[in-house]
């Protein structure tokens, strides 16, 4: 038998109570709003993918990453004794696991795009609001499992695609009350950056070293970046394009003259002046930047890369994403581009918490509770009760007739802001004694004036 106090939970999941679960769907109900204010659908797909879906798609570290689902049965009678023997534990997990779990919804979603090609009309706008599983070190904003909400559009190579989601991210935050910093970069100008300095070759290892700047400092970089090969010429060419002065545009027209022998370098900044144009005419709240020290590692990205970071707790990027104009062409679907962003839902949970940003009333639904006096005056509350539902307002009867107090410290500790009480008095006068739990004032009113009363006052 298993004691209570040997009960435990995997290292980096968490269990969520009634509150911290209403918190969480304050933020999804949220998110989902906004996602759908801007036309898109939502959209599931399984917990569970072959690997063949997953791997090879998020790099060499997001392979290591991923969490394999051992076979049915007895699944070691198909591996040879010779790989046992050896103790290949690579081989051996290739014999064992056919399937994994889902390391984001970006790959699952194309996966979904290409199966159902014939079935959905381009360009395609999905969300999706689901839980994912990383096996990394768990740490501060870094779980195991955790929920992403993210927003594509595929089958359109359009930047005003681009321009739209960082509106939703701008929408979505301001909703929340964060206040937050958009930082966007461009996989094309990265590669023209590793043309220029003689590493076009090299261009996941020069971008996922660019991208640990900010975490590890530029000393590390260097380190990492000749751990890999890159030559002591091209780290010295890199560093004053990583740290180009000036406001966006100006960052632009001093690129075009670096990149000036790359291509696809100046196709990159095309597409930025092209995005940012659309951004310097609008209204957006949020802190935008040119940031060309952003790369993040997913190697599936060909365009616009984009991170959006807390001003006021740090905590790492709480939503992110990009381009992606290969995808579905790994899946036998060339030639569908697609762009989107992931909302980091835990992250943006923890965000809240520490900034206290969570609304007063989303602790508890129910508006009024009615205290039990004893079976008569629990059947006069309950014809009440029914009549308050029907109209739409959440309500509950305390099920027991136990003391006042007790009663009361119930109300309080759910943060139900009116208590009704129904004695044997009001039930002879038809009236009910309404307890406002905030100011702790009282007032009396009959039972079909509740509604009204509860209609004009919402909070």
């Amino acid at each position: 038998m298993i004691m209570a106090s040997n009960l435990t939970i995997p290292k980096g999941t968490r269990d969520f109570g009634p509150v911290e679960m209403t918190r969480r769907n304050y933020i999804f109900d949220t998110v989902r709003k906004v996602f759908r204010l801007y036309g898109y659908l939502p959209l599931e797909t399984p917990a569970m993918e072959n690997l063949t879906t997953l791997l090879g798609k998020y790099g060499e570290e997001g392979d290591k990453l991923l969490f394999r689902v051992l076979n049915s049965g007895d699944y070691l009678s198909s591996v040879p004794q010779s790989d046992l023997l050896k103790a290949d534990s690579q081989r051996i997990a290739g014999k064992i696991a056919e399937k994994g779990l889902k390391y984001d919804l970006t790959v699952p979603f194309a996966r979904y795009v290409v199966q159902n090609r014939n079935n959905i009309t381009f360009p395609f706008k999905r969300f999706q609001i689901q839980p994912v599983w990383r096996a990394d070190k768990p740490q501060k904003g870094r779980y195991r499992e955790f929920y992403q909400c993210d927003v594509d559009v595929i089958g359109s190579d359009s930047l005003y695609n681009e321009y739209e989601l960082v509106q939703i991210i701008d929408e979505v935050f301001s909703r929340l009350n964060i206040r937050n910093t958009i930082r966007i970069s461009n996989r094309k100008i990265l590669i023209g950056i590793a043309e220029i300095i003689g590493e076009g070759d090299r261009i996941t290892d020069v971008s996922t070293g660019i991208d640990k700047l900010e975490k590890i400092g530029i000393v590390k970089v260097n380190e990492e970046l000749s751990s890999k090969g890159i030559s002591p010429v091209a780290i010295r060419n890199l560093h004053p394009i990583l740290l180009l002065k000036g406001d966006t545009f100006g960052k632009l027209q001093q690129l075009e003259t670096i990149l000036a022998g790359s291509e696809t370098g100046l196709r990159g900044i095309a597409e930025m002046r092209t995005l940012f144009n659309y951004l310097k005419n609008d209204t957006i709240e949020s802190d935008i930047q040119l940031d060309l020290t952003l790369a993040r590692g997913l190697e599936y990205y060909t365009g616009a890369i984009i991170e959006v970071k807390s001003l006021d707790y740090e905590i790492g990027s709480i939503c992110g994403g990009g381009r992606y104009d290969d995808l579905t062409g790994i899946f036998g679907l060339p030639g569908v581009s697609g762009v989107g962003v992931s909302f980091g839902a835990d992250r943006i949970y923890d965000v809240l918490k520490q900034l206290d940003l969570f609304p007063d009333r989303i602790n508890s639904d129910v508006m009024v509770m009615f205290v039990n006096f004893g079976e008569a005056e629990a059947r006069f509350a309950d014809n009440i009760l029914k009549q308050l539902r029907k109209a739409g307002f959440s309500s509950e009867l305390y099920p027991d007739n136990v003391k006042m107090k007790r009663q009361m410290s119930y109300a309080n500790s759910q943060n139900i802001p009116y208590v009704a009480l129904a004695g044997e008095d009001e039930m002879q006068r038809g009236i009910i004694t309404l307890k406002d739990m905030k100011s702790g004032n009282q007032m009396q009113m009959k039972s079909e004036e509740l509604l009204s009363f509860l209609d004009s006052h919402p909070d």
